[in-house]
């Protein structure tokens, strides 16, 4: 995804966002504090892990009020410790206010997932095995949690349903089997979008066999399968396509995983198991 691409789904996942909070209005500030009044306000840190989003919230504030001031004290995948200032925005104090759940509940989230996903990262050092994220993340979040994962040393997989064919145990038993719906993924791809890639999924050596034999497939899934079966698997493939091993893997054994040459591990825990950091956005007196 290039940077334009990313920004205008930013913008649109913004406007939704603010349109949910503020609707007719911010009536607590407009009730309060004059129009014209500007302000400074801190990012503070409370929890150690690694930090996320400060280029995404610096994109916010300047959406919503394009000359503000931002300084950053500290980037994204930087270590953030307790009592840590991680920026420092200077603003209209109802630009500050309207943003600040907003950039807070953005950066808590991505930051919990940068630290979750360099803790498994962590595991992977000196082993060829590369990590991924998955598809099971927050509805119209993704754009989000994705860029935490890559902030914190992983890799994202397909970003949706249309950058890859992804041949799952549901299409293929409503396919008839393995082989047909790799031949009809293929056929389909050559006519549709010819740089599509084709992944399948397999259950047990059989399918790997079946899969690999067919020569149009470009990456193999392990699903649930043990690191002894991957070994298996991985002699049957010979390096005829990636490999990927996926299926509850977590930190306690994605050591194991790695060991066997696997090329890549999936963990949709990246995402969906990892806890939100906390941060306070406090107003400065200057």
């Amino acid at each position: 995804m290039t940077e334009a691409e990313f920004d205008a789904r930013l913008k649109t996942l913004v406007e939704m966002a603010l349109q949910e909070d503020v609707g007719d209005g911010d009536h607590s500030t407009l009730s309060s504090i004059p129009p014209d009044q500007e302000g400074v306000a801190e990012l503070k840190l409370k929890q150690n892990g690694i930090l996320a989003g400060v280029a995404v919230a610096e994109k916010i504030f300047r959406m919503v009020e394009p000359s503000v001031s931002f300084i950053a004290f500290k980037n994204d995948g930087d270590q953030m410790n307790y009592g840590d200032k991680a920026f420092e925005v200077g603003a209209s104090v109802h630009t500050i206010l309207k943003t600040e759940r907003l950039v807070l509940n953005i950066m808590q989230r991505m930051s919990g997932i940068a630290t979750l996903t360099s803790h498994y990262t962590e595991k992977l050092k000196g082993y060829k095995t590369r990590l991924l994220d998955t598809r099971k993340t927050t509805p119209n979040f993704r754009l989000l949690e994705k860029e935490a994962v890559r902030i914190g040393g992983a890799y994202n997989h397909r970003f949706g349903l249309y950058d890859m064919i992804m041949l799952k145990d549901n299409h293929i038993e409503y396919s008839g089997g393995i082989v047909k719906a790799v031949e009809k993924a293929y056929a389909y791809k050559e006519k549709v979008k010819p740089e599509l890639k084709i992944e399948v999924e397999t259950r047990n050596l059989t399918e790997v066999e079946q899969a690999v034999g067919t020569g149009k497939v470009d990456r193999i899934m392990l699903d649930n399968f043990s690191p002894y079966l991957i070994t298996q698997a991985l002699k049957i493939i010979d390096g005829r396509c990636a490999t990927e091993a996926s299926g509850g893997i977590n930190l306690d054994t994605i050591q194991a995983y790695a060991a066997t040459g696997v090329d890549f591990v999936s963990v949709g825990g990246l995402i969906h198991q990892a806890k939100s950091l906390d941060m306070s956005l406090k107003a400065k007196v200057v």
